[in-house]
């Protein structure tokens, strides 16, 4: 249905591991440390694309450079550093304008890319479905036009006629047509998906299924605790971004509360805008649930920066209102390191989803966020209407019964809709 290699070239030809030359920029305010996680960051990055880091190059700026983002003389130190290492792509940390692109491909002799671009290749290749491949064809076509140039500048005067408009310059526009309709047609396929997707949750509402979703820095651990948490065997690897479409499993909870358990897309700092809008309609589970269970890698020495990189996302698709679980994984690996995150973060919890410890403790720990706008009410059910305590049960938690001469009185954990349900039977207090 939706084919991503029809949208643009193979941002990193996958037939050949690619030498690749990091480039970041320090600026006022930054730290050379910082950019070097970033780069470290960047590195893998380029690994998951399926190239090799063989070469950093660095500078400090007081701005970017509007042509070049980078100075002319280190743009000729980039030149030489590619012919002596023999690298096929430089690849900037920092988003590159179209200009500032095509700037640098002319000077460098070879194709400069950022780490946006970096990132969509890796989306391009871990979409399976056909909303995933959607979604992040939408992106690649947004990325890709502003970028569009004519294939040859010499075409672009001959035939010129009224209007100087030549040949090339009309394939161009042609090219821009044809991306702007497929643009309009991926987004309209993905409103119908959305509102399906809604229309499913409406389903799910009249059940009062409570909804967590699983949301975190990429590779944290996020499937590996849906697994754990549901037995779902969902694909798991040690690799950036394998999960892009959302996967939702079921489990109950202690008090016999049946819980949706969903795993979405990992996060990532600086993000790019065209991911995040591209994926809304996938995000929107991230949105309307319950409770966030937020997974933070607790080995890595870059968990509060993760969380705060999280946190920004969370912002900008609308979902900082949604009550956050922070549980810190990977205590196999380091246990010390999680149980001090632990600490410095009050009522988070950590886990080793691989290793299934302390799970039961984060499942507790979920119960009691879910029912902490929960209230006790006491209801008057006629002994006639079983349906009634059986929906009771349904709907919330029941703490005890009393059978009297004509009713049944039932005093139960519900939430604000379960509470409403029964208006007619409660005991004013």
């Amino acid at each position: 249905m939706f084919d991503v290699t029809y949208v643009a070239r193979t941002l990193i030809d996958r037939s050949f591991r690619e030498k690749i030359i990091l480039v970041g920029v320090v600026f006022p305010g930054d730290s050379l440390e910082q950019l070097s996680l970033q780069l470290d960051e960047l590195a893998q990055l380029v690994d998951t694309a399926g190239a090799d880091v063989v070469g950093r190059v660095v500078q400090r700026r007081p701005s970017p450079d509007p042509a070049t983002f980078v100075g002319s003389g280190k743009v000729a130190e980039l030149r030489e550093l590619s012919l002596t290492l023999d690298a096929d792509t430089i690849v900037f940390e920092h988003a590159l304008s179209p200009a500032q692109q095509r700037n640098l491909e002319k000077a460098l002799g070879r194709t400069a890319i950022d780490r946006t671009a970096v990132i969509l290749d890796i989306f391009a290749q871990n979409a399976r479905t056909p909303e995933g491949r959607a979604q992040v064809e939408l992106a690649l076509l947004e990325y890709r036009l502003p970028r569009l140039r004519r294939s040859a500048d010499a075409l672009s005067q001959q035939a010129g006629g009224i209007g100087t408009r030549g040949p090339g310059e009309t394939q161009l526009e042609v090219d821009r047509r044809r991306l702007v309709r497929r643009i309009h047609r991926i987004r309209e396929e993905l409103k119908e998906i959305d509102r399906t997707r809604l229309i499913q949750r409406q389903g799910r509402d009249r059940g009062r299924h409570r909804e967590v979703t699983l949301v975190g820095y990429t590779n944290a651990g996020k499937s590996s605790l849906l697994n754990a948490l549901t037995h779902a065997e969902v694909e798991v690897e040690n690799r950036l971004f394998v999960t892009l479409d959302p996967r939702t499993r079921q489990r109950q909870l202690p008090g016999g509360e049946t819980v949706l358990f969903t795993d979405t897309v990992g996060f990532i700092s600086n993000l790019p805008h065209e991911l995040v809008r591209a994926f809304m309609s996938t995000l929107r589970s991230v949105q309307l649930a319950d409770l966030l269970v937020h997974v933070v890698d607790g080995a890595s020495e870059r968990a509060e920066e993760q969380i705060a990189a999280v946190r920004d996302v969370l912002v900008e698709i609308g979902a900082d209102h949604v009550p956050e679980l922070l549980v810190f994984n990977k205590s196999d690996v380091s246990r010390s390191r999680s149980r001090e995150l632990t600490d410095l973060f009050e009522g988070s919890a950590w886990v080793s989803a691989r290793e299934g410890e302390n799970l039961d403790v984060l499942v507790g720990a979920i119960g009691e966020r879910l029912r902490l706008h929960d209230r006790t009410v006491t209801l008057r059910l006629p002994l006639d209407r079983g349906d009634l305590l059986a929906a009771a049960h349904r709907e919330g938690e029941v703490l005890n019964t009393a059978v009297e001469e004509d009713a049944v009185v039932v005093r139960v954990l519900l939430d604000a809709h379960g509470a409403s349900l029964f208006r007619q039977w409660r005991v004013s207090a």
